[in-house]
């Protein structure tokens, strides 16, 4: 890793020292910098969980990523910088699917002097700062969340209530690489994967979120939402650089998909 580069690329000047205020600022510059993206998944380029390719797609090529890719390097610069970061396993919905959903999620479990703290860069919509890994309720400063206990050795994040996922649970021992590699492979594989389904961008703002569905971009702050159509191929494209720092025109190619996954969906709420 050349960590002066991913610094450059989110925005910071200097080296973060490894504490609770250094973590805050890489958590929050990584996400205001680096959209959350499945294109490469819609394009039918494969997603590793290797951090070498990960690194060159999201800082070399100033691409986003999912939470494999996210985290991954969120993870592999914490650790050169001098924290005391492990990979966890996470599961989103496993309250409503139980554990066919383990290792859908990866997240990170950073040890600092102030406490135990989740670092998670890859959930999407989630908080934009790092989580005291604590039971109750907290803020980011924008939205409401909650963390509490679910069974065994299992935690569960409650997302906000304009979120996508409701939740994701999460446990603490060391994670499963092998679950990982599988779980990646079936996203972006399997046609009941959402990440096959449809095209998705999430970006963090201060104020709040810039969210892409397939045609409907969001704007979402807490003091409510806003969306609209996108109309054609060209303005996705503007659309992908203006709102989510994207340069990938070949997503023009998937817009006819794009819009029959978006009448499929019109036809079956109405």
């Amino acid at each position: 890793m050349n960590i002066e580069d991913y610094l450059a690329r989110i925005g910071l000047e200097e080296r973060p020292a490894p504490d609770l205020e250094g973590l805050r600022a890489l958590h929050r510059a990584h996400l205001l910098a680096i959209p959350y993206e499945n294109l490469d998944v819609q394009l039918g380029r494969p997603v590793t969980i290797e951090r070498p390719p990960i690194f060159d797609k999201l800082v070399r090529r100033r691409r986003g990523g999912w939470c494999y890719e996210m985290n991954g390097l969120l993870g592999w610069s914490l650790g050169e910088l001098g924290f005391r970061v492990a990979r966890a396993t996470g599961a989103v919905m496993r309250e409503a699917a139980d554990e066919v959903m383990a290792g859908n999620h990866l997240v990170l479990k950073v040890e600092l002097d102030e406490g135990l703290y989740l670092a998670d860069v890859g959930f999407g919509d989630g908080p934009i700062e790092p989580i005291r890994v604590a039971e109750g309720a907290f803020s980011d400063g924008r939205f409401d969340f909650a963390l509490s206990k679910a069974d065994g050795a299992w935690w569960r994040f409650h997302n906000h209530p304009a979120g996508g996922a409701k939740s994701f649970d999460f446990h603490l021992a060391p994670a499963d690489e092998s679950l990982f590699a599988e779980k990646c492979a079936f996203l972006q594989t399997s046609q009941a994967s959402p990440f096959v389904q449809n095209l998705v961008c999430q970006r963090h703002t201060n104020d709040g979120l810039s969210i892409l569905r397939g045609r409907v971009l969001k704007s979402i702050t807490p003091n409510g939402t806003t969306e609209r159509l996108v109309e054609n191929a060209g303005e996705l494209i503007a659309v992908l650089g203006d709102v989510f720092a994207l340069d990938v025109p070949e997503a023009a190619t998937l817009w006819p998909k794009i819009c029959a996954r978006h009448e499929a969906l019109f036809a079956a709420a109405g």
